[in-house]
């Protein structure tokens, strides 16, 4: 998750966090968090498309994994950041149980595809599409 989402959740600004998470920054190893590059950081921007008056951020993006947001709960000490944490490792803990039986699901079709002769391959075809995650909309030709 991003610095600016995280303070927001958090009711702090981002220089705020930043500066509690640089204060104690040997509870921060490089696979809790990490700067975005700047391509990544420009990427970025073109897909939110909103920026400041003044021009945005002067500093590229802090990034948080999983970890180093329960790490940040003991860096903010609060009562709204230990419930925003609460709530955040609930979230990560059903998107990884979401992973997992999408995953489980897909072995259970290939042991199937693997058992039953091409009469049934029209019907796992269309099952895998069910499964595939939805497109982006392409943007329509012309004016």
């Amino acid at each position: 998750m991003l610095d600016a989402d995280l303070a927001e959740l958090y009711g702090v600004t981002t220089k705020r966090l930043n500066e509690a998470v640089r204060r104690n920054g040997a509870r921060f190893p490089k696979d809790f968090m990490f700067r975005l590059r700047e391509e990544e950081a420009e990427n970025l921007r073109s897909q939110i498309a909103t920026s400041k008056s003044w021009g945005g951020r002067r500093y590229l993006p802090f990034v948080f994994t999983e970890q180093g947001v329960a790490m940040l709960s003991s860096v903010l000490n609060s009562e709204r950041a230990i419930q925003v944490n609460i709530a955040i490792m609930r979230a990560f803990v059903r998107m990884r149980k979401m992973l997992l039986s999408h995953e489980e699901l897909a072995r259970k079709m290939a042991a199937l595809e693997g058992k039953y002769d091409a009469q049934f391959k029209v019907v796992f075809d269309a099952i895998r599409a069910l499964m595939e995650p939805p497109k982006p909309p392409r943007r329509p030709i012309g004016f």
